[in-house]
């Protein structure tokens, strides 16, 4: 099933596959790996966890208690993620980890972001990354050096995603804005602007269809939508979508 066919009807048809019941709390943040069945989750008490979902099953649980954990990200490799810090940045600056679960390590501090980073994506083709943050700025990593390579100072609640291929990504702002750059060269502005009509609601996530013609955005109205990637129309809003389930 395709983006584009996604509806009310077809989420009220939807059934739970599995439940992972080992932890009751709050999770703020969740990732699947690109390739493998593994799905990490961000949790209010510090942890990340490590699921198979292939067989429903928890491999690991590590925790952080020293710097916390918010927002987290799958890198390429199934035991290694990028997660946002949720204590003492403000005094650090270390506001990025990346961490491995393997052996319970964080592998590079990332120093930049002077607030809470809301959203974390990383390319699909190499080792570079970006962050938002409630700092009104989005950042260009690379996980091997950790020296910010790029910044863009951008209004509002900068939520951003690189597209399938890597080539595109997209960076939500106030005003139901969203705006797209040639990841090459994003320092001559975006190609594109378009806006999310009628909801002037934040995005809290991005995210492309393979194919590269569609996005889903969620937003703090409990909302999803599902857009033309290249100019922005309404292709579904999804209403409320968590009351549906």
């Amino acid at each position: 099933m395709s983006l584009s066919e996604l509806d009310d009807d077809i989420i009220r048809s939807m059934s739970i596959g599995a439940v992972f019941s080992d932890y009751v709390g709050k999770i703020t943040s969740l990732d699947f790996h690109r390739t493998d069945d593994f799905l990490i989750t961000g949790s209010e008490d510090d942890s990340v966890r490590l699921y198979d979902i292939a067989n429903a099953k928890l491999l690991k649980t590590t925790y952080h208690k020293t710097h916390g954990i918010d927002r987290v990200c799958y890198t390429h490799h199934p035991s290694a993620l990028i997660c946002s810090s949720k204590y003492n940045f403000e005094s650090t600056g270390e506001s990025l980890r990346y961490l491995s679960m393997y052996d319970n390590r964080c592998l590079r501090f990332f120093k930049g972001h002077k607030e809470r980073v809301i959203s974390i994506s990383m390319s699909p083709i190499n080792d570079c990354f970006m962050s938002g943050s409630l700092d009104h700025t989005a950042r260009m990593w690379d996980l091997r050096v950790n020296v910010c390579q790029g910044i863009m100072h951008l209004r509002g609640r900068p939520t951003v995603a690189y597209d399938q291929q890597g080539l595109v990504f997209a960076a939500a702002m106030e005003g139901g804005a969203i705006k797209l750059f040639d990841s090459r060269s994003y320092d001559k502005g975006p190609f594109d602007t378009f806006f999310v009509g009628g909801d002037t609601a934040e995005v809290c996530d991005i995210k492309f269809s393979y194919d590269g013609k569609l996005m889903l955005l969620t937003t703090t109205h409990n909302n999803i939508y599902v857009l033309d990637a290249y100019g922005g129309e309404k292709n579904h809003l999804l209403v409320q979508i968590l009351k549906l389930l």
